[in-house]
């Protein structure tokens, strides 16, 4: 029988939505949400648990701040282990993390326990979200790949929407608890998870796990004659990069690399110095409490809005025009919210500032996982939110000692604009044509997706 060669990520780009597709995308967003729902907990507790402990500013912020380290860990970790052991395993391990340790939290005795449960829970949250990008992005098709993966990603604010929503109903009836508790359902769904997410095709491919793969391919092509003599081939390197920290930097990536981290570190400190003083800076300007919780709902609906939006226009165009432009319309948002303006003016400024800070962040993932090399992208996109994280830790920090200088209503968002400037420039200077191949491969590079959808 005649060997026939078939190119798995032509296969890919090339196929039509099928049920295969809806399952991914489902599992994978409903990962997310429950990632999101963990991740925005520990704002919905805070007021009991400050009573309950008797916690000063000082320790609240401590505590805030143990989940965030352990995101930044677990997106360095998890990105590169997955990278080496697969998708599904690493999503597994991660899924177990963050809903088993977040559970425990209802039961720890003191603030001390409580941060070292938030910290091990970290690791999960922010391990769970680089991979589940990877995994979206290598299965949905090029003509829609932004869209997919941004509307999976804005699972992140529907869980914090959900995890805000039945805090606002339950925790005044049956204490903070009850939210902990909630958050160990995904726990009980990992043989469901198991068997309904595939693992990533290229990584089939790559490991020689052939079965597996030709079945997969026959779900997304049915059309595709794949028979035991089929050989399943990659259009990109999959040796070269063993080194998976150390490819970043090679082969022109080096400093596009350091452009990505610097666009994340800047993306990620807009969006947490905004969640967590948005309604102080807007009670400082004269607006009620009330009034303060909606602009930080509206900042979250803006958030949803610009990521689905921002993926569509960039399956149009491209995610550096439209991310460059969004990090410029942000900023230009963040300024004009120091001067008064009527209320309907403001929600409008504050949805526009969630779609380009938060909706950004998601797209940002969508642009890493694009450009590089299967072999190396889970790391890729993990080192980049690890980065980002560090800017998610600070910007909070800075947020509130600048505060504490008592400088005028338009010089506090004016400060907080500045990082969106910083983030488009390093956007801009993304070089598009680096290289994605291997030193050693002399294999054409796989083209990063430029064109019109």
């Amino acid at each position: 029988m005649e060997s026939q060669t078939l190119n798995i990520n032509k296969v890919i780009d090339e196929a039509k939505f099928s049920p295969f597709h809806w399952k991914v995308l489902f599992w994978c967003l409903l990962i997310i949400i429950f990632d999101g729902y963990d991740l925005i907990i520990y704002g919905v507790a805070l007021p009991l648990l400050m009573e309950e402990w008797s916690l000063t500013s000082v320790q609240a912020g401590f505590l805030a701040s143990a989940a965030l380290f352990g995101m930044m860990f677990g997106a360095m970790i998890f990105g590169t282990l997955s990278d080496k052991i697969g998708r599904k395993k690493t999503i597994m391990i991660c899924v177990a993390l963050f809903s088993s340790f977040t559970f425990f939290g209802a039961f720890a005795s003191g603030p001390m326990q409580f941060a070292a449960l938030r910290f091990i829970a970290g690791l999960g949250i922010g391990g769970v979200m680089p991979i589940c990008v990877a995994l979206t992005s290598e299965y949905a098709p090029k003509r829609m790949r932004s869209t997919l993966v941004a509307i999976m990603f804005s699972g992140y604010a529907i869980g914090g929407m959900t995890s805000a929503l039945l805090g606002s109903f339950l925790v005044l009836d049956f204490g903070w608890e009850i939210m902990f508790y909630i958050a160990g359902i995904p726990t009980l769904l990992l043989p469901i998870i198991w068997k309904m997410l595939p693992e990533s095709l290229m990584y089939l491919v790559k490991e020689k796990r052939e079965g597996e793969a030709k079945n997969i391919v026959q779900k997304l092509a049915p059309q595709e004659k794949v028979t035991p003599s089929t050989t399943l081939v990659l259009d990109e390197p999959t040796k070269g990069d063993d080194a998976p920290i150390k490819a970043l930097f090679l082969n022109r990536r080096g400093f596009t690399t350091i452009m990505f981290w610097v666009a994340f570190f800047m993306c990620l400190l807009m969006v947490y110095a905004l969640a967590s003083w948005l309604p102080k800076l807007m009670i400082q300007a004269g607006y009620s409490l009330g009034a303060s919780m909606l602009f930080l709902f509206a900042l979250n609906i803006g958030g949803m809005i610009g990521a689905i939006g921002g993926g569509v226009l960039a399956d149009k165009f491209h995610l550096k025009p439209v991310l460059t432009i969004m990090f410029v319309a942000g900023a230009v948002a963040l300024i004009l919210l120091g001067y008064n303006s009527p209320q309907m003016v403001l929600y409008t400024l504050i949805a526009i500032a969630g779609a380009t800070t938060i909706g950004s962040q998601i797209l940002l993932y969508t642009f890493v996982a694009q450009y590089y090399p299967t072999a190396v992208r889970t790391t890729a996109m993990g080192w980049a939110s690890g980065i980002g994280r560090i800017g998610a830790i600070v910007g909070p920090i800075l947020t509130g000692a600048l505060l504490t200088l008592e400088l005028t209503h338009q010089m506090n968002f004016l400060f907080i604009a500045i990082p969106g400037i910083i983030a488009a420039i390093a956007i801009f200077l993304v070089n598009l044509t680096a290289a994605v191949d291997s030193k050693e491969s002399k294999m054409q590079p796989a083209r990063l997706d430029t064109s019109a959808a």
